[in-house]
């Protein structure tokens, strides 16, 4: 199944902001438009309410005052797109506009006014709202209508409508902008602290954090740099006390070793079973001696005791020279066509890469196979191959590590920590090393190496 990614810290305050923003200006917005709506209904009704008695009055005044009805004509002031509508106690009804007549108007309406009582309502009429009045002229027995239409009022109901949205809309991406903003300013001391700790844990252990001016956020850098603080001192005892105990070790190893070469010289006055237990002494105390001499290479790189001297050379010779002084000469070295293979390098730790690897692949990989120098824009790999057992995929990425080997190399010589120079080396001259699979079987040891001086 896989796993749901979370969004960013800043991402979240940014879209709270805006969610807090939406939330409110909808609110906002419906509110407003409902009483808005409200209102203006309310006042149009009351305004219809009003203009109906008046007319209400004047048709009253002429029913009273004529006994023929035939081509009444009604004597009200009706708002353009209005109609008003009598209709008798005979039945017969009259009219503003042909259009309308009292059967526009609701069955509750009609029932109300028809019970001699007047009401106020909305209806819809061809298309258009209106509303509605109805009033009973009970001294004649007529029933008066009238209808006003809300065009106009609908008409305000939508540019407020649009004026409210487009409000929430631009409140929506300040607020927006905003969160963003301020996430990006509260967010940039951890992101200090975060380049710190990357840097940290890159290896520059004086890396510190400066003080923000914020009670809050003071006690966090406070904390990182009591933290780097303890990290650099534990680092630095760590490799003091390899260093020295290296260093101690020297002496004594000199002397095991100078008393194991004389008793090996005179190996032949000894048993047949001494001779292998004095085998197995020999090998040991030159592996540690080995080991000491690895450690105490560690120890001077990691205190930066060792100089470096770039010089641009060719690869490909100082390569051919290396492998003859280690006893490789017959292994085939192959150059890729292209440019020349030339880097700037230190001839002294490129000798020490190039033994090393030598070495492993001798000891690990059956023997080296072949050495390959690709030479491209920037830099220049150069690779050792061997036809050996490979390292498994799981193990490449730590096999680089001190004292790490891989589950091929556990029961053979060796100190763990011929590799992990390789790396060192390569990444004091600002190169890379890494161990990929070689085609037909085996492992392939590659260093990366610039061509030139970073910018």
């Amino acid at each position: 199944m896989a796993v749901r990614r979370s969004l960013r810290l800043r991402t979240r305050v940014t879209l709270i902001f805006g969610l807090i923003a939406l939330i409110a200006s909808v609110s906002l917005t419906v509110v407003t438009y409902a009483f808005a709506r409200s209102s203006l209904l309310d006042q149009r009704a009351t305004i219809a309410r009003q203009q109906a008695v008046i007319n209400a009055n004047q048709v009253r005044s002429v029913l009273q005052s004529t006994d023929s009805f035939e081509n009444l004509t009604l004597p009200v002031r009706i708002e353009r797109g209005g109609f008003a509508f009598v209709r008798l106690a005979d039945g017969r009804g009259y009219g503003t506009n042909g259009r309308f007549t009292d059967a526009v108007f609701t069955s509750e309406l009609l029932s109300t006014v028809g019970r001699g009582g007047s009401a106020v309502q909305q209806f819809t009429a061809a298309g258009d709202r209106f509303v509605g009045v109805g009033i009973s002229l009970a001294e004649s027995g007529a029933r008066y209508y009238e209808g006003l239409q809300l065009r106009s009022t609908e008409s305000t109901l939508r540019s407020i409508l649009v004026a409210l949205v487009t409000g929430s809309a631009v409140t929506v991406l300040l607020a927006t902008a905003a969160g963003w903003w301020t996430s990006r300013r509260l967010l940039r001391p951890l992101g200090r602290v975060t380049d710190a700790a990357g840097e940290l844990a890159a290896g520059s252990l004086d890396t510190r954090v400066t003080a923000e001016g914020d009670p809050d956020l003071d006690r966090l850098g406070q904390s990182f740099n009591e933290m780097a603080d303890a990290v650099q001192a534990r680092i630095e005892r760590e490799a003091r006390f390899a260093s020295d105990v290296s260093h101690e070790l020297r002496s004594p190893i000199t002397a095991l070793s100078a008393a194991i070469e004389v008793i090996d010289g005179r190996r032949g006055e000894l048993p047949e079973r001494t001779q292998q237990a004095l085998d197995v002494v020999v090998n040991q105390v030159r592996r540690f001696d080995a080991m000491v001499i690895d450690l105490l290479e560690l120890s001077r790189l990691d205190a930066g005791a060792t100089d470096l001297h770039l010089e641009e050379v060719d690869l490909a010779v100082l390569t051919r020279r290396v492998a003859a002084r280690y006893g490789f000469a017959s292994t085939p070295i192959s150059v890729t066509p292209g440019p020349d293979p030339t880097a700037l390098v230190d001839k002294v730790r490129y000798e020490r890469i190039l033994s090393n690897l030598l070495e492993n692949a001798e000891h690990h990989g059956g023997g080296p196979r072949r050495i390959t120098i690709e030479p491209d824009g920037r830099d220049v790999t150069v690779a050792v191959e061997d036809a050996g057992p490979g390292v498994a995929r799981g193990e490449q990425a730590r096999i680089f590590e001190r004292f790490a080997r891989g589950s091929a190399a556990r029961h053979r010589v060796g100190t763990g920590l011929g590799l992990a120079l390789v790396l060192e080396h390569a990444a004091a001259q600002g190169g890379d090393a890494w161990v990929e699979e070689r085609v037909g079987g085996g492992a392939r040891f590659v260093v990366r190496l610039p061509r030139g001086r970073r910018r």
